[in-house]
């Protein structure tokens, strides 16, 4: 550990000198911002962006006289883009500073945001989509179809983004993507995520930013690319709150309710948010398949309900003009159950008659726990110069306990054959720490960013898994153990950014992790393979060259290497069972999936983008359907050898009308999937499919608008061997403003034709599944939005912590 840690402060020795030979080069930028009537518009943020990537360089509020004054900024390319709450979003055209010299920029008109519409505003709100050379972002906030929707819901609707049956999310056709909240990694993975994501209301999200190939200065993370979901912080100037209330129904009920408030001094910001979420879920699933000479018809139906607080406070204290810190608490608390009926008659192949039938059920109870705690420290000296450490401590506790009774009757369904009745109790337990610190600098007429991470994860995890003989639990050793898994991943980059003239642009970076992992399975009966040890170094490159051909047109072509590891959960080799026949297990020998992505863009007028991509996975790591034995099917995750992937995406907002403004994006893909595991069990699948989403909004009179859209998605393969269906789903919904724009009633039906029932084959080895599935999806919500106090209160920073990534990788559900 000494050594680790004295390579890893050399190397901030070494990353940092860089600092003596910075440059001078800067200029500054000056203007001033009216409203129609020419009146200075105090109080707006403008935001100073470079044109070679969108990337955010400073921001700056007008004065009392509407003037905004940027200083030390590096030479190079630059728009604006201003908001202000009753004024549609303005953004610049692209201008260049040059050093030594003050641009002062022509006075600028706000237009009111009721005529925003001839810009692709939705009334009163941002823009629906901004379509950015480095993403995308989905501004959720201006989407009344949004109402009553969870966060995993919104993913369905954002534009590139696919969640298959199993609540996994893709992107242009790839699975491995990593989701961030509020610009951190989340530690959650899988089901883990799926069910934090349900909790998180729609009226806590503000946007979804959707990165397809992201640079050295992101953790290496995530091969399929980063979805950043930003939750509501108050933009305005002053103390306020905001209050949301809302009711959804369709087989069962649920409803939430959350307020955020923000508070900002001279010397202090304070900021928070609360949200409680109580439902139910509703569900089914069928499966039927062939294996060993045998068939079996399973029919079930699943249910349960949950009830979730989700919290946040933070606070900034500034030191002067230079130095802030500040602290953030965040965590969640749920409690629910999930219950599965299952009748599943067994016969043989080629016989119309069966021998027996299953009936079983899983009864499941549980509750899970995170607490998250954040220090930070940002040093901004003004002229590019910055400093942000952060440390962090992540502690997640789930606890589940299982009753999971199997009766086998005879064909009559009358008479118990034999029956087998079990408990489980699987409590885990997960910490998290990191240190990172970041470092931005100019450098040679561009901008070089440094920075080092050390995480440290421990998990723990605990199976008692109990035969119940007389209504007497008994312990069952063979299949009682425990699982510990122990990481420590120490990571370096650099990511140098530079603009050549007004045409080129340059973005290089080199990202090193080293990764050192142990996995101990312990159990009071002897097993192989129970000490699992991996050591291995990496190197991550990403490179992006930008041309701007003219104020219209601009290209980039981007490369990077990324990496996938494991969830925690998926390398645990318990089982979760839906009944005796039907479960799932973890594999503690999964290896990290390695991506090489290439990306070439065409963004037309900053709205039209038009991607074209290729990505090769090496091991990728995919859901399999196996057999065991002569009637037992499971799920579980294996790497395959190679995943083939080229994609081509095109979204463009625009308007129709100005009482109709509409919103597209078509995303087509190829995919082929290849893997040999031996005894005639070979993967060689390939698609060619397409997801489709639009949106179209209408301004309607007395402060009303009307929202319809739909998503498609095109037969397409699941896991590493299932082919899929085609799924699709069509929504609308309407808005009403309230007391002068402070408050909002949306109404709002989603799956209109209940058409997201997913079905999809399977053909492994001697193993052929049929499986069908469908939830609670077609849904009536109501929402009520109200900001209490003073509308002009600014906005609490914005900062990412160094816990998100390892919290991408725990899973919230079984």
């Amino acid at each position: 550990m000494k050594n680790r840690i004295f390579f890893f402060f050399s190397l901030l020795c070494l990353l940092f000198p860089a600092s003596l030979f910075a440059g001078k080069n800067t200029g500054a930028v000056t203007g001033k911002v009216l409203d129609k009537g020419g009146q200075a518009v105090m109080f707006a943020n403008v935001v100073l962006n470079t044109v070679a990537d969108s990337s955010m360089v400073k921001v700056e509020p007008t004065g009392e006289d509407g003037v905004f004054t940027m200083a030390n900024i590096p030479e190079g390319n630059y728009f604006i883009a201003i908001t202000y709450v009753g004024f549609a979003e303005y953004l610049s055209a692209p201008f260049t500073v040059r050093a030594g010299e003050t641009l002062q920029l022509p006075d600028i008109e706000m237009a009111e945001s009721a005529v925003a519409l001839e810009e692709v505003v939705v009334a009163a709100v941002r823009p629906l989509l901004e379509i950015k050379p480095d993403k995308m972002v989905f501004n959720v906030q201006g989407s009344v179809n949004a109402t009553g929707n969870n966060a995993l819901e919104l993913l369905r609707k954002s534009p590139g983004v696919v969640v298959d049956n199993n609540e996994n999310i893709m992107m242009l056709g790839k699975s491995g993507v990593r989701v961030y909240i509020d610009g951190k990694p989340s530690p959650l993975r899988g089901d883990d995520l799926a069910a934090y994501l349900k909790n998180l209301q729609s009226t806590e999200v503000d946007a979804i930013e959707i990165i397809t190939n992201p640079s050295s200065k992101y953790d290496a993370e995530g091969n399929a690319g980063i979805i950043n979901i930003k939750l509501k912080k108050d933009q305005r100037l002053g103390a306020n709150a905001n209050l949301n209330l809302g009711y959804s129904a369709g087989e069962v009920a649920r409803y939430n309710t959350s307020l955020n408030g923000n508070f900002r001094g001279r010397k202090a910001n304070v900021f928070g948010n609360y949200g409680y979420n109580n439902g139910e879920y509703a569900a089914f699933l069928d499966i039927y398949r062939e294996q060993s000479g045998f068939r079996f018809d399973q029919k079930g139906i699943e249910g349960g309900d949950w009830s979730s607080h989700n919290f946040k406070l933070g606070a900034d204290y500034f030191l002067d003009k230079r130095q802030t810190i500040g602290f953030l608490f965040s965590g969640y608390n749920s409690d629910f159950t999930w219950n599965s009926d299952t009748r599943t008659p067994m016969g043989m192949i080629g016989q119309t008659g069966i021998d027996s039938v299953l009936v079983a059920a899983s009864n499941n109870a549980g509750g899970r726990n995170n607490l998250n705690f954040n220090l930070n420290y940002r040093f901004d000296k003004g002229d590019g110069k910055t400093w942000n450490v952060d440390v962090d401590y992540g502690r997640f506790r789930n606890v589940q306990d299982a009753y999971q009774p199997n009766y086998y009757y005879d064909a009559s369904g009358q008479v118990v054959l034999r029956e087998r009745i079990n408990t489980t109790e699987m409590p885990t337990k997960i910490n998290i720490y990191t240190f990172k610190v970041d470092r931005e600098q100019p450098l040679w007429d561009g901008q070089l960013g440094a920075g080092l991470k050390l995480s440290l994860v421990r998990t723990d995890n605990d199976f008692d898994f109990f035969n119940l003989v007389d209504q007497i639990p008994v312990p069952d050793y063979g299949r009682t153990n425990q699982f510990v898994y122990e990481e420590n991943i120490n990571a370096a980059y650099l990511n140098y950014t530079r603009q050549f003239g007004k045409k080129f642009g340059l973005q290089l970076g080199l990202r090193m992790e080293q990764t050192n992992s142990t996995g101990d399975l312990t159990s009071a009966l002897p097993v192989d393979d129970g000490h699992v040890v991996k050591h291995y170094l990496d190197f991550f490159p990403s490179s992006g060259l930008t041309y701007t051909l003219n104020d219209k047109n601009s290209f980039q072509l981007s490369y990077s290497r990324r990496i996938n590891r494991p969830s925690y959960q998926d390398l645990n080799p318990f089982e979760y069972k839906l009944n005796e026949l039907t479960y799932r297990r973890g594999d503690p020998f999964l290896r990290p999936e390695y991506a090489n992505n290439v990306q070439l863009t065409h963004s037309f007028n900053y709205r039209l983008n038009t991607t074209l991509g290729f990505s090769h996975t090496k091991g990728l790591i995919s859901d399999i359907t196996d057999t065991l034995g002569l009637k037992a099917a499971y799920i579980t995750y294996r790497n395959l050898a190679d995943q083939y992937n080229y994609s081509l995406s095109l979204s463009s907002p625009f308007s129709i009308t100005k009482w109709w403004s509409s919103y597209s994006n078509l995303t087509a893909y190829y995919t082929h999937n290849v893997a040999d595991f031996g005894n005639g069990k070979a993967i060689d699948l390939d698609v060619k499919a397409v997801s489709f989403y639009s949106q179209q909004t209408f301004t309607l009179p007395w402060d009303l608008s009307f929202e319809l859209s739909g998503w498609y998605n095109s037969p397409t393969i699941w896991g590493g061997n299932f082919k899929m269906d085609a799924m699709w789903s069509l929504n609308a919904g309407i808005q009403k403003k309230l007391a002068n724009d402070r408050g909002s009633v949306k109404l709002a039906i989603n799956d209109i034709f209940k058409s997201t029932n997913w079905h999809g084959v399977s053909i492994f080895g001697a193993l052929y599944a049929d499986m069908h599935g469908g939830w609670d999806s077609r849904r009536v919500s109501l929402n009520f939005t109200y900001l209490i106090g003073n509308t002009q209160v600014k906005s609490a920073r914005n900062r990412k912590t160094g816990l998100e990534e390892e919290q991408g990788r725990i899973k919230t559900e079984n």
